[in-house]
């Protein structure tokens, strides 16, 4: 069977969080996460044991998609460079620094 998506999961999470507060008996939460998810027993314990250590919903993201673009070498060096210091991936790298640009009003034309 395939790996749930980050968006896939952190929804079952925010639904094994909400049937925690409907259901507070576990065995009854996990046998009813299991037949909405259409998942096993087990797999649906593990998803209700996370969501007991939520102290609110996980965020949904959209989703990730690929992009190709050109850029001058001296600036992929340096974007590797700084991912290798700081830890961060450089797509997390570049988003922000899109994000950031893209927060900036556009400039009248």
């Amino acid at each position: 069977m395939a790996r749930v998506s980050d968006a896939e999961k952190a929804q079952r999470l925010n639904l094994a969080r909400a049937l925690l507060q409907q259901c507070p008996h576990l065995p009854d939460a996990v046998e009813r996460l299991a037949d909405q998810l259409a998942i096993s027993t087990r797999q649906a314990y593990r998803y209700l044991r996370q969501a007991q250590q939520l102290t609110a919903p996980v965020p949904v993201s959209d989703g990730k998609d690929v992009l190709s673009v050109r850029l001058p070498r001296g600036l992929i060096r340096n974007l590797r460079q700084r991912s290798r210091a700081t830890g961060t991936a450089v797509s997390e790298l570049v988003a922000c620094a899109l994000h950031a640009l893209l927060a900036t009003r556009e400039p009248h034309g």
